[in-house]
């Protein structure tokens, strides 16, 4: 039996609706801005729990809530790995 969570329509980064089929693989090696916003996005509309998400991708939780502060804060620009120092600004010793 599909969980409740698995059936609602969740809009993905690009504009489009997101299934769970949309989504990155659970073995993704290589993780682009699109990829992390769309997981970032499944969480958020529900289609996946934070949980779920950190099981199924192997993030911990400081990781998934790290890419949704910087979407939050600055856009799907600030999942940029090679701008993080620009956007988190200085870190300290």
């Amino acid at each position: 039996m599909a969980r409740e969570t698995n059936k609602k329509l969740v809009i993905g980064p690009t504009g489009k609706p997101l299934t769970l089929s949309d989504l990155p693989s659970a073995n993704t090696q290589r993780w682009v801005i699109r990829r992390k916003a769309e997981v970032v996005a499944a969480v958020q509309g529900g289609l996946l729990s934070l949980e779920e998400a950190c099981q199924r991708y192997s993030l911990s939780v400081e990781e998934f809530l790290s890419w949704q502060q910087a979407i939050n804060r600055n856009g799907l620009a600030g999942l940029r790995t090679t701008r993080i120092q620009k956007y988190r600004g200085p870190t300290s010793p």
